[in-house]
């Protein structure tokens, strides 16, 4: 069980920095559908090729993405325990819309 005082400031910030980049949002909903090769993702979202594999490189490094090789070609897809996270994400994001367009976001802490 992880509590709040187990993780530093720095890993919450960098989790929700790495999940408020409109391309990411794009490329995990794609992904949640179903595992994509970045020509695919492109395909699918209109994006650039530098722009996609710029932005699966920061999902990568975040551990919510993982990738295998089919033949010369890189597949991804969202990793086994982060997909129930981003799920839950996605789904609160898209019920509360409303909500967190009013939400006040306070820059620093008081």
């Amino acid at each position: 069980n992880y509590h709040m005082k187990d993780l530093s400031y720095e890993a919450y910030s960098m989790l929700a920095k790495a999940l408020s980049n409109k391309t990411r949002i794009k490329i995990i909903e794609e992904l949640m559908e179903k595992e994509l090769s970045v020509n695919e993702i492109v395909e699918k979202t209109g994006f650039e090729q530098s722009r996609v594999s710029h932005n699966l490189k920061c999902l990568l490094n975040c551990m919510f993405v993982e990738r295998k090789k089919n033949g010369k070609e890189n597949i991804y897809f969202i990793r086994k325990d982060a997909k129930p996270l981003l799920k839950n994400i996605l789904k609160y994001a898209k019920k509360y819309e409303n909500y967190l367009k009013s939400c006040e976001v306070v820059k620093d802490e008081l």
